[in-house]
């Protein structure tokens, strides 16, 4: 079999999740506080839904990368993307988190006491568009990272602009949705808000940006990546 038979052959979420588990097994060390988020996270009945081990290192690459010292977060869950790049601050530096269920941040708060991250990463409770919209922030975030309902998209991203530095970044998590996003005959409103996104984003002369697909463990999916000019 040609290796083009064998890629078109690797289709399904179990194959992308074998390549997954193989890289991971290289590129990505034990990590107990990571491990106890999870555990935690899935003993209180949060849903399995946060970034795969994988996208956590990339993002704390991403953080370390841009040598950043203040990171804000749309959408805590239990913290595991919070540990990830909570632990790439600077002694100095700050991760705020934004999450709306009272029950997901006391979790995460719990996770970021066991990972020694319990005064540099601070959960904000309450809707995510209220809470940036009343961030004025003396010095501007160098990152930001969504990952909350999509519906809402366009007002984070346009919040994350004001709210970031110019040469900042804005992550914008599960923009592909296994392609649906690309189907205008689904009218889904989390689909709906990720449209309204990109439409938002062409318009906007401040930011430039691109979208990645990805697959592996969490499916067909991809981010959002984007500067502010």
């Amino acid at each position: 079999m040609s290796l083009q038979s064998k890629y078109n052959a690797a289709t399904s979420v179990v194959d992308w999740a074998k390549s997954d588990a193989y890289h991971n097994s290289f590129l990505i060390h034990k990590d107990d506080d990571l491990d106890f988020a999870v555990k935690n996270a899935t003993a209180q009945g949060l849903p399995d839904i946060a970034v795969s081990p994988a996208q956590g290192k990339w993002l704390s690459l991403m953080a370390q990368s841009i040598g950043a010292k203040r990171i804000l977060e749309v959408g805590t869950l239990g913290g595991y993307s919070s540990i990830w790049m909570g632990k790439t601050l600077p002694e100095d530096g700050e991760l705020i988190t934004l999450e709306i269920n009272g029950t997901h941040a006391k979790v995460a708060r719990e996770n970021f006491a066991k990972a020694g991250l319990a005064a540099k990463c601070k959960v904000v409770v309450g809707p995510a568009y209220e809470s940036m919209t009343g961030l004025q922030p003396d010095v501007p975030f160098d990152l930001v990272f969504i990952d909350a309902d999509k519906r809402s998209y366009p007002q984070y991203v346009a919040e994350a602009k004001r709210l970031v530095r110019k040469g900042g970044v804005i992550i914008v998590d599960n923009v592909v949705r296994y392609g649906l996003v690309n189907d205008l005959s689904v009218d889904d409103i989390d689909i709906v808000g990720i449209r309204e996104m990109l439409a938002y984003i062409k318009e906007d002369k401040e930011l430039d940006a691109t979208t990645i697909a990805t697959v592996g463990e969490r499916a067909f999916d991809g981010f959002l990546y984007a500067i502010r000019k």
